[in-house]
């Protein structure tokens, strides 16, 4: 495992870190003994940084994280949010925001989390978030419940927002450099190295897109020109004998100069090829061609959030 700065937090982070939204079921149900084997294999494989969600399954995936960290938090980092509770719940008032943490702490088996951020800030107005919200992270960083905080969303027109308006720690986001998608690297980046935030990548196969299989989220939101993309690049790959998703991985990780990439996942099977993924040379033909199936829609997303958060129109 290779392990990069963090930012100007000081730590010192793996170059994949384990997403832990699939621990709370949310793209199909998940047995608890094998989703907490695959965190301490994790743990075995050098991952140090575990990103977890009230959001995720309820507060199940941070239950479940807790449960097999509780004897290795020494050995980890672990990050967790609040403001998202549903698909359409959002609260970021200070007083949810600070229940939110204690409810995380608890489930967590922890006093204390090394990144608190808040979850997809995108679907409202950002004044209060980069106000009143944003000085109550502020707070609970002073009393030690957690040591770095962040934010963190889809639209890059919300997370330059946050990174000029506000001192953060962290910013994660997520799709944004992909193989079809590789806007983090022009229009975030280098508002994040002027104010020395860390970006956390997330998302390398676009939920699901760069696949062999396709995506399991129901309702999708990239248009149907990006998943059109998507379905070339993998046929692509097929037609060469090739994985896209390994490939995907490889070329998030390798290219996107952040320090972390979040995979999400609740197998080892999975865990272990982003891993490799890591140093495994990157065939270069192979990458060209896929990037020329792609090339129409590098520069598209698709909309999140409230319409004004975001700064491109998808057809």
């Amino acid at each position: 495992m290779e392990y990069r700065t963090l930012g100007n937090t000081g730590l010192q982070i793996s170059a994949v870190s384990f997403g832990a939204a699939p621990l709370g079921n949310m793209f199909g149900a998940v047995e608890e003994k094998a989703a907490l084997t695959t965190v301490r294999t994790a743990v075995e494989c050098g991952v140090n940084f575990f990103d977890t969600s009230p959001y995720y399954g309820n507060g199940l995936s941070e239950e479940r994280l807790g449960k097999a960290l509780q004897r290795r938090r020494h050995e980890v980092l672990i990050g967790t949010k609040a403001g998202r509770y549903g698909d359409d719940h959002f609260d970021y008032t200070p007083n949810r925001i600070r229940r939110s943490l204690e409810a995380s702490l608890r489930r967590l088996h922890t006093d204390y989390v090394d990144i608190f951020q808040l979850h997809d800030i995108e679907f409202v107005e950002l004044d209060d978030v980069f106000g009143d919200s944003y000085q109550e992270l502020g707070k609970l960083r002073d009393e030690g419940k957690c040591r770095f905080i962040g934010m963190t969303g889809y639209p890059m027109r919300t997370l330059r927002r946050a990174v000029t308006e506000t001192e953060l720690d962290t910013v994660l986001s997520y799709a944004r450099y992909t193989l079809l998608n590789t806007q983090l690297a022009t229009e975030l980046l280098p508002a994040c190295q002027r104010r020395g935030t860390a970006a956390i990548n997330a998302a390398a196969h676009s939920l699901g897109l760069l696949t062999a299989t396709g995506t399991k989220f129901q309702n999708h939101p990239a248009s149907s020109d990006i998943k059109a993309a998507a379905s070339r690049a993998a046929r692509y790959c097929w037609g060469k004998g090739a994985d896209i998703g390994f490939l995907a991985s490889q070329f998030s990780i390798q290219h996107s100069q952040c320090p972390t990439t979040v995979v999400g996942t609740a197998t080892t099977e999975h865990l272990q090829n982003a891993i490799r993924a890591v140093t495994t040379p990157i065939d270069e033909e192979l990458l060209a061609g896929v990037l020329a199936q792609t090339a129409d829609v590098r520069r598209q997303p698709w909309i999140s959030g409230l319409p004004e958060n975001n700064e491109y129109k998808t057809r």
